[in-house]
């Protein structure tokens, strides 16, 4: 199958559903994103530029001698973010997901590296009933065109299709983004990259399915996460109640 084309700031490059010249979508996670609330986020940041700055006594006399210079400010900031180990989660993270992908295509947990067989064997545990239908193809709106990936679009036992996501961090302050994210999924078709065309997945457009898997702790928990809550904050985002979408975040998940 073909690679998916971008524009030179990443977005996919979709053939409209008439045919002729691709145009650009945005992605699903820069749309949903618009309007996610990043308090929590910030305070993390600022968190993390703390405990770098604490260990590299030379970025602390950086910033002395810098203190004007806004390029080589935000380069000092970047450095003590690294300085703590701010990529290390998302690299596990993104290590995480691939892993997935490995063993929900029948890799043996030997092939695993050991200290990520607890994780890989809690998320095999976690989701033994579910069959993975699609994994990582790219889905469409072409009513507000938008363009995403969906880690999975996976069937319950009851036959039951729903949109499944991992996550391996904390999901309790972006629960309103995922259930976003998700609901934009839901109301998507399967774009084929060769023939441009489009296939319906019939999704469940109430319920989505977030597998919540800590990196490190060897636990992994289903989450049932709203689409339909998810679907009426993209339709809020959309027509830019932006105040209203904000005072709305009790986005509600629970435990399968």
């Amino acid at each position: 199958m073909s690679e998916i084309q971008r524009d030179h700031w990443g977005r996919p490059l979709i053939v409209p559903l008439g045919g002729g010249k691709p145009v650009a979508y945005t992605r699903c996670t820069t749309y949903v994103s618009a309007l996610e609330d990043t308090y929590n986020l910030e305070q993390w940041k600022c968190r993390q530029v703390a405990l770098g700055l604490s260990t590299r006594s030379d970025l602390v006399a950086l910033v002395h001698s810098k203190r004007d210079d806004k390029a080589e400010m935000n380069r000092i900031v970047k450095d003590a973010m690294e300085a703590a180990n701010s990529s290390r989660a998302a690299n596990l993270g993104t290590a995480l997901h691939g892993l997935t992908e490995l063993v929900d295509a029948g890799a043996s947990l030997d092939s695993i590296p050991d200290e990520h067989r607890a994780d890989m064997d809690a998320y095999l545990q976690a989701t033994q009933n579910l069959m993975h239908t699609w994994v990582e193809t790219l889905t469409v709106n072409d009513e507000y065109k938008v363009a995403g990936t969906p880690d999975r679009i996976s069937t319950l036992p009851t036959g039951q299709r729903v949109i499944f996501d991992l996550k391996t961090g904390d999901i309790q302050y972006s629960i309103g983004k995922i259930a976003m994210q998700l609901a934009m999924y839901a109301h998507s078709h399967i774009y084929n990259l060769d023939t441009h065309e489009r296939t319906q997945h019939n999704a469940d457009r109430t319920i989505g399915i977030v597998a919540h898997l800590p990196a490190g702790t060897g636990k992994c928990e289903l989450v049932e996460v709203d689409l339909v809550a998810g679907w009426e904050a993209v339709q809020l985002r959309s027509e830019e109640h932006t105040s209203e979408l904000q005072s709305r975040q009790y986005l509600v998940c629970r435990l399968l």
